[in-house]
């Protein structure tokens, strides 16, 4: 067989791959100086050997070296086939060649439709759904849920393309204009699309060196229209109160975006590490933090790891007669770490935990989570990200997910100054305003006591 082009062969290969139900990938390109394809192999989607990241052999993989392939080679201007494998040594999916991969397609029209459906606030699901029951079944549809996601992620970076980066830009140069101490860094992807951006105003600059020793970033809170979660730095301050100490929007939570988070903020305050941190049990952030802040002691926000313990091990029939106080007896009772150690020891034997998995992983990180291995850091009596939630909560009234990024941080100014407004009440009080100091001494001696 002959074709005249590469497109011309895949989509032949796909389509008879889709009516004998299997998967179809690239699996060898060789191309000419001039970037025309000299050679190509599509092969089966089960070829190949699975790679497994965590060597765990429970893992489940797809691959079985199924050896069905066709090669190409050009000759005298056409792709020839040299070369045909075809005999699969796994079994064929009569109903479920949909499923694959290269057989999922959201076309123009669908596109469009999801599109408007964005613009106007409503969810991905919520549009697969109707999707569905206008096509009569989920059968009908020649793509899955996830594809439809997938494709509002994409289209919302395209949406704000370069013009929302500019006009970002723009603003932020005006105020490094008025307040020179301001700091920004924004992100460029090679197609001029903003990736992420992080900024902080000269306060929170001078207030991190005051009360920078610990810090809680969290970026649980607001993902705007373009999928992108505000992520906080936050402090406490002298009163007590939540204080920004920089703010981002990031298009990814993976160790990459967070290593250029990170090392952007180091710059920002001067290269001056916090002592000490508190995040969510997340593996991408424990990761950039130990790459950017090697010398700073990170700690798991408790209450996220508390909230787990009812889903991972509240099936066990003595769960609430006895694991669960155990559990906190070991957290919160314990003043050192033997103590600890014995404490869990002993909880793992009395009630046959040894083998969760869950609980297995939470002791390799002991150290990140359980107090009594964190009391040589000083956590201004916080052992969650309580501080971030808060500072989330104030901006609540006046930023959310539908408004473009522009607007996202003006709103987020405004609420910045009404933050700073109650920060000059509070200090106006502790200026103004002295509270009297007790001072109650009881020496007993025999019957009487002395008070003072």
């Amino acid at each position: 067989m002959e074709f005249n082009s590469l497109e011309e062969l895949l989509s032949y290969f796909k389509e008879y791959g889709k009516k004998c139900r299997f998967g179809v990938m690239i699996k060898r390109t060789e191309r000419e100086e001039d970037d025309s394809v000299r050679y190509f192999t599509l092969s089966c989607a089960r070829g190949g050997k699975a790679w497994n990241r965590t060597l765990n052999v429970a893992n489940p993989t797809g691959k079985t070296e199924c050896k069905v392939k066709i090669n190409a080679l050009r000759q005298d201007g056409v792709l020839r086939l040299t070369t045909i494998h075809n005999i699969h040594n796994h079994g064929l999916s009569p109903k479920k060649s949909r499923f694959f991969r290269c057989n999922r397609e959201v076309s123009d029209a669908v596109k469009r439709v999801l599109d408007t459906n964005d613009l106007a606030g409503i969810r991905a699901n919520k549009s697969y759904g109707s999707l569905v029951v206008g096509a009569g079944g989920f059968e009908n549809l020649p793509f899955l849920e996830n594809d439809c996601h997938n494709y509002i992620d994409k289209a919302r970076h395209v949406r704000l393309g370069a013009s929302g980066a500019g006009l970002l830009r723009q603003y932020f140069l005006r105020m490094q204009y008025k307040h020179p101490g301001f700091f920004y860094m924004m992100d460029i992807d090679d197609d001029g699309r903003l990736k992420n951006v992080f900024w902080a105003n000269p306060r929170s600059r001078a207030a991190y060196q005051y009360f920078g020793d610990m810090v809680t970033f969290d970026t649980t809170y607001l993902t705007n229209r373009y999928g992108m979660p505000f992520a906080p730095f936050v402090g406490i301050n002298h009163h007590g109160q939540s204080i920004l100490l920089g703010a981002s929007l990031i298009s990814n939570e993976d160790t990459e975006t967070f290593v250029w988070l990170f090392e952007t903020w180091l710059q920002c305050m001067d290269g001056n590490a916090p002592k000490a941190i508190i995040t969510d049990q997340n593996r991408a952030m424990k990761n950039a933090i130990a790459i950017v802040f090697p010398n700073t002691r990170h700690r798991f926000c408790l209450w996220h790891i508390l909230k787990k313990f009812p889903e991972k091990v509240g099936s066990y029939g003595s769960y609430k007669t006895g694991i669960k106080s155990a559990l906190m007896k070991c957290i919160y009772d314990t003043q050192c770490v033997d103590e600890f150690e014995k404490c869990w020891d002993q909880l793992l034997t009395t009630y046959n935990l040894g083998d969760n998995p869950w609980l297995q992983s939470l002791y390799v990180e002991r150290e990140h989570w359980v107090p009594a291995f964190l009391k040589e850091c000083f956590w201004t009596g916080m052992s969650t990200t309580q501080r971030s939630k808060s500072m989330n909560a104030f901006f609540d009234g006046y930023v959310h997910s539908r408004i473009n990024l522009k607007e996202f941080v003006d709103q987020f100014d405004n609420a910045l100054k009404k933050k700073i407004e109650n920060e000059n009440l509070a200090d106006f009080q502790s200026f103004n305003v002295q509270s009297p100091v007790y001072l109650d001494l009881r020496l007993k001696r025999g019957s009487k006591s002395c008070t003072r």
